[in-house]
């Protein structure tokens, strides 16, 4: 089931590539020329925890396919769905029901989708449309809910794991 759209307050730059290979070329570029030129972290909700988790290892996944480097050995990690298991009293485990929780619907209303599932059938029917959509919804409300994170808890309540490769 889809839920309407909402527009987004703040522009997305996004760009087109004639393959997924040259697509993880230029997420690799931009990892290594943004994220380890400062001092950035990667941040997660259920990134690879909870059920083997969706984002990293879908991206090794991806990136193994097609044989690519693994480009965020420099980054530091942390799933800050543990931080929300742990040191808040949620009635929710989702990324979207611990949001609306805690900080209010704003930008669940933003995604079209109810549920993350319908992502991965929007990824197979090639609605990128909806996908990006719900994709920087997800990145938004993550990052929303690490900064609350920060603002609430000590710096021990994160773990933090590098993601660098042992070869």
């Amino acid at each position: 089931m889809q839920k309407q759209c909402h527009t987004l307050e703040t522009p997305v730059q996004c760009s087109l590539h004639d393959s997924e290979q040259e697509l993880l070329n230029e997420l690799a570029t931009f990892v290594t020329s943004t994220f380890t030129q400062r001092d950035a972290k990667l941040v997660a909700y259920n990134g690879e925890r909870w059920n083997g988790g969706f984002d990293l290892p879908f991206f090794r996944t991806r990136l193994c396919t097609h044989g690519l480097e693994w480009p965020f050995g420099t980054l530091p990690s942390v799933d800050v769905m543990d931080v929300f298991e742990t040191r808040f009293n949620t009635s929710e485990g989702t990324l979207s029901g611990v949001y609306e929780e805690l900080i209010g619907a704003k930008l669940n209303e933003l995604d079209p989708f109810t549920d993350s599932c319908e992502a991965v059938t929007a990824w197979k029917e090639s609605a990128y449309e909806l996908l990006i959509t719900h994709n920087v919804a997800d990145i938004r409300r993550t990052r929303a809910l690490m900064e609350l994170a920060e603002r609430y808890c000590s710096k021990s309540d994160f773990t933090m794991k590098p993601l660098e490769p042992i070869v």
